[in-house]
């Protein structure tokens, strides 16, 4: 019989175990301890628990850490970690060191189905969602885990096609149980799928990104079909409903292709659809990938384009790009091999 994963369950679902296996219910708050402080890798670990409840809590279950089976290492110090998942598939995840600022870029599903024409992880297709012990132990198991202050929800996949995971996971990352974050150091991205977006909203304070990367619908269906069914206007509308006044932040993500997205009447028009809303927007530079038509503007245009929405109103910055040579940086994770 396979054994049941701890890592993943909350605080109730703890203490349901406890009933099972006959320990007293205070011991949930141990295990969770155990887990989500202390980041334990054996039942054994759990010293504060008797041989007798250590032994009946390993007939029935196992932590559901894995440790990244490769890893490779970029000349700027990002480093890309492959984990196997419980479906047997492999994802990716990236460790960024910047400064005081550690952030994983974690995946949520392997591949994914939402097809846009400039990802690598789009035309890797889609291999399935991940369970929350899946998105957990990319955080539980990356070396370094201890340093991290930032999380974003950026990797492989698209989050809200797989919430129910997503918002567990966010759960246990803020919970005063569990990791105990401020959800303001979390951001969870999307192409804009409403109905997640709606249930995100009400049942997360962690930040929101959406992936713009055009203005235009018809131009934006051209690179994102996910635009036929979740158009960004109808998107744009339903974040003006919101207050953005709180903690919580929001952002557009937009990689900037030469001769593509980056004119002024690309300007103009991002400027009229953003401004009203309480937001930032984070210009990417576009990293080329095999047979793509695509190719990134030049540095020039991106400051160009960074200080003409800044100059009307729309607080832009450009990201740093981190670990190109590695296949690491914005849409280059793929997970078929890490050689390429």
């Amino acid at each position: 019989m396979e054994k049941k994963k701890l890592l993943g369950m909350t605080l109730d679902e703890l203490k349901v175990v406890c009933a099972e296996v006959g320990m007293p219910a205070f011991a949930a708050k141990q295990m969770a301890e155990w887990l989500y402080g202390k980041h334990v890798r054996s039942i054994d670990e759990m010293t504060n628990l008797s041989l007798k409840s250590r032994a009946a809590l390993q007939e029935r279950y196992a932590i559901g850490c894995v440790a990244p089976s490769d890893v490779q290492k970029s000349v700027d110090g990002t480093a890309k970690y492959l984990f196997p998942t419980e479906s047997g598939q492999k994802v990716e995840c990236v460790f960024i060191p910047d400064g005081e600022r550690a952030t994983l870029c974690v995946s949520s599903q392997a591949g994914c189905r939402m097809g846009c024409r400039f990802c690598m992880t789009g035309r890797q297709g889609f291999g399935g969602n991940l369970t929350t012990t899946d998105i957990l132990n990319q955080v539980y198991s990356v070396p370094g885990s201890e340093g991290l202050t930032n999380i974003v929800f950026m990797g492989q996949g698209e989050p809200m096609d797989n919430l129910d995971a997503v918002l567990r996971a966010t759960e246990l990352l803020t919970a005063s149980y569990g990791w105990a974050w401020s959800p303001k150091r979390i951001t969870v991205s999307t192409v804009g799928i409403r109905k997640g977006v709606e249930r995100f909203l009400k049942e997360s304070d962690c930040h929101l990104a959406i992936s713009l990367h055009n203005p235009f619908p018809d131009e934006r269906l051209a690179m994102m079909p996910a635009e036929k069914t979740y158009g960004i206007h109808e998107m744009l509308t339903l974040l003006q409903k919101q207050d953005w006044s709180h903690q919580r932040r929001l952002s557009f993500e937009y990689i900037v292709f030469g001769g593509l997205n980056d004119s002024e009447r690309h300007a103009r028009e991002l400027v009229r659809l953003l401004s009203p809303l309480e937001c930032r927007v984070n210009l990417i530079r576009f990293h080329q990938i095999p047979d793509s038509p695509y190719k990134g503007a030049s540095e020039e245009r991106m400051v160009w384009l960074r200080d003409y929405l800044t100059q009307h109103g729309v607080t832009t910055t450009i990201r740093a790009s981190r670990g190109q040579d590695i296949y690491a940086a914005c849409g280059l994770l793929h997970a078929k091999t890490l050689n390429i």
